[in-house]
Protein backbone atom coordinates (compact mmCIF):
# COMPACT_ATOMS: atom_id res chain seq x y z
CA UNK A 1 0.00 0.00 0.00
CA UNK A 2 1.38 3.42 -1.03
CA UNK A 3 2.06 6.11 1.09
CA UNK A 4 -0.95 8.79 0.09
CA UNK A 5 -4.79 9.45 0.45
CA UNK A 6 -6.72 6.05 1.19
CA UNK A 7 -8.89 5.13 -1.48
CA UNK A 8 -12.58 4.31 -0.43
CA UNK A 9 -12.12 0.41 -0.72
CA UNK A 10 -8.93 1.21 1.84
CA UNK A 11 -11.55 2.83 4.21
CA UNK A 12 -14.18 0.34 3.76
CA UNK A 13 -12.00 -2.21 4.96
CA UNK A 14 -11.47 -0.75 7.92
CA UNK A 15 -14.79 -0.04 8.48
CA UNK A 16 -15.80 -3.62 7.88
CA UNK A 17 -12.94 -5.07 10.20
CA UNK A 18 -13.83 -2.59 12.79
CA UNK A 19 -17.39 -3.14 13.04
CA UNK A 20 -16.65 -6.77 13.70
CA UNK A 21 -14.00 -5.95 16.52
CA UNK A 22 -16.46 -3.40 17.75
CA UNK A 23 -18.51 -5.73 18.32
CA UNK A 24 -16.58 -7.87 19.57
CA UNK A 25 -15.24 -5.92 22.26
CA UNK A 26 -18.38 -4.47 23.53
CA UNK A 27 -20.01 -8.26 23.86
CA UNK A 28 -17.01 -9.42 25.79
CA UNK A 29 -17.79 -6.30 27.95
CA UNK A 30 -21.29 -6.91 28.44
CA UNK A 31 -20.69 -10.71 29.27
CA UNK A 32 -18.00 -9.71 31.80
CA UNK A 33 -18.64 -6.16 33.03
CA UNK A 34 -15.64 -4.64 35.06
CA UNK A 35 -17.05 -3.68 38.82
CA UNK A 36 -15.78 -0.19 39.29
CA UNK A 37 -12.98 -0.18 41.48
CA UNK A 38 -11.92 -3.76 40.51
CA UNK A 39 -9.46 -5.10 38.03
CA UNK A 40 -10.76 -4.88 34.93
CA UNK A 41 -9.71 -8.15 33.66
CA UNK A 42 -12.00 -7.47 30.74
CA UNK A 43 -10.44 -4.93 29.75
CA UNK A 44 -6.84 -6.83 29.95
CA UNK A 45 -7.57 -9.76 28.65
CA UNK A 46 -9.03 -8.09 25.10
CA UNK A 47 -5.67 -5.89 24.75
CA UNK A 48 -3.74 -9.15 25.67
CA UNK A 49 -5.76 -11.34 23.16
CA UNK A 50 -5.92 -8.41 20.49
CA UNK A 51 -1.92 -8.25 21.02
CA UNK A 52 -1.42 -12.34 20.76
CA UNK A 53 -3.45 -11.81 17.85
CA UNK A 54 -1.91 -9.28 15.74
CA UNK A 55 1.13 -10.36 16.58
CA UNK A 56 0.67 -13.99 14.99
CA UNK A 57 -1.54 -12.69 11.64
CA UNK A 58 0.78 -9.70 10.95
CA UNK A 59 3.62 -12.48 10.71
CA UNK A 60 1.75 -14.81 8.86
CA UNK A 61 1.45 -12.19 6.26
CA UNK A 62 4.88 -11.07 6.31
CA UNK A 63 5.56 -14.63 5.34
CA UNK A 64 3.14 -14.53 2.99
CA UNK A 65 4.08 -11.55 0.61
CA UNK A 66 1.40 -12.67 -2.27
CA UNK A 67 -1.51 -12.15 -0.05
CA UNK A 68 -3.42 -9.78 -0.65
CA UNK A 69 -2.06 -6.90 1.41
CA UNK A 70 -6.02 -5.45 1.79
CA UNK A 71 -5.93 -8.22 4.73
CA UNK A 72 -4.09 -6.26 7.35
CA UNK A 73 -6.33 -3.50 6.52
CA UNK A 74 -9.52 -5.75 7.47
CA UNK A 75 -7.93 -7.91 9.97
CA UNK A 76 -4.97 -5.97 11.82
CA UNK A 77 -6.29 -2.11 11.56
CA UNK A 78 -10.18 -3.09 11.34
CA UNK A 79 -11.15 -5.84 13.34
CA UNK A 80 -8.03 -6.01 16.00
CA UNK A 81 -7.45 -2.28 15.89
CA UNK A 82 -11.52 -2.16 17.44
CA UNK A 83 -10.94 -4.98 19.18
CA UNK A 84 -8.37 -3.97 21.26
CA UNK A 85 -9.01 -0.72 23.56
CA UNK A 86 -6.09 1.60 25.08
CA UNK A 87 -8.46 3.92 25.26
CA UNK A 88 -10.54 1.73 27.74
CA UNK A 89 -7.49 0.95 29.69
CA UNK A 90 -6.74 4.93 30.55
CA UNK A 91 -9.84 5.56 31.49
CA UNK A 92 -9.85 3.11 33.69
CA UNK A 93 -6.62 3.48 35.23
CA UNK A 94 -8.10 6.84 36.01
CA UNK A 95 -10.48 5.69 37.68
CA UNK A 96 -8.43 3.74 39.94
CA UNK A 97 -6.40 6.22 40.67
CA UNK A 98 -9.56 8.20 41.54
CA UNK A 99 -10.89 5.49 43.89
CA UNK A 100 -7.17 5.89 45.55
CA UNK A 101 -6.41 2.08 44.11
CA UNK A 102 -2.80 2.87 43.20
CA UNK A 103 -1.40 -0.66 43.69
CA UNK A 104 -3.91 -2.31 41.39
CA UNK A 105 -3.42 1.28 39.33
CA UNK A 106 0.41 -0.26 39.28
CA UNK A 107 -0.52 -3.84 38.30
CA UNK A 108 -2.79 -3.15 35.73
CA UNK A 109 -0.19 -0.77 34.24
CA UNK A 110 3.30 -2.76 34.33
CA UNK A 111 0.72 -5.84 33.89
CA UNK A 112 -0.59 -5.32 30.94
CA UNK A 113 2.59 -4.20 29.15
CA UNK A 114 4.52 -6.56 30.16
CA UNK A 115 1.61 -9.77 29.35
CA UNK A 116 0.84 -7.74 25.87
CA UNK A 117 4.57 -8.05 25.35
CA UNK A 118 4.78 -11.74 26.04
CA UNK A 119 1.65 -12.26 24.07
CA UNK A 120 2.75 -10.36 21.06
CA UNK A 121 6.18 -12.77 21.32
CA UNK A 122 4.20 -15.98 21.68
CA UNK A 123 1.88 -14.64 18.64
CA UNK A 124 4.93 -14.40 16.58
CA UNK A 125 6.26 -17.72 16.88
CA UNK A 126 2.69 -19.05 16.75
CA UNK A 127 2.61 -17.13 13.11
CA UNK A 128 6.09 -18.48 12.71
CA UNK A 129 5.08 -21.93 13.80
CA UNK A 130 1.47 -21.84 11.12
CA UNK A 131 4.06 -20.88 8.22
CA UNK A 132 6.37 -23.47 8.63
CA UNK A 133 9.10 -21.07 9.47
CA UNK A 134 11.11 -22.93 11.76
CA UNK A 135 11.87 -22.91 15.57
CA UNK A 136 9.11 -19.36 15.97
CA UNK A 137 11.67 -17.13 17.62
CA UNK A 138 10.53 -13.90 17.94
CA UNK A 139 14.41 -11.98 17.18
CA UNK A 140 14.98 -14.05 14.05
CA UNK A 141 13.84 -10.92 11.93
CA UNK A 142 11.15 -12.74 9.77
CA UNK A 143 8.29 -10.88 11.59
Amino acid sequence: MALGSPSLRHIGLVFLGGTVGAVARVAFATWFPVTVGAYPWTTFAENVTGAFLLAAVLTVIAAHRSLDPNVRLLVGTGTLGAFTTYSTLAVEVTDLLAAGRVGTVALYSVGSLGAGILAALAGITVGHRLVGGGNGSAGDGAA
